[in-house]
């Protein structure tokens, strides 16, 4: 019998799965894709949005809103 750890991880996410766990929303997923800022695959009408670059995207995003912040 095949057995599932917890820390079994997607290796892609549909731009729903990506907004349900950034509470960012679709359109902006969308316009950032647009953008290039968000990597994602096109698989026939299917957008999926690669693990790794999602990792990449917050990341960065953590870095700029960090550098960007004046005390």
């Amino acid at each position: 019998m095949l057995e599932v750890t917890a820390d079994l991880q997607k290796m892609a996410y549909s731009i729903d799965e990506v907004a349900q766990q950034t509470s960012l929303s679709k359109p902006f997923l969308r316009l950032e894709i647009k953008r290039g800022r968000l990597n994602a695959k096109h698989f026939g009408r299917r957008v999926l949005v690669l693990n790794q670059d999602l990792i990449n995207y917050l990341n960065k995003a953590e870095q700029t809103t960090q550098g960007g912040i004046n005390e």
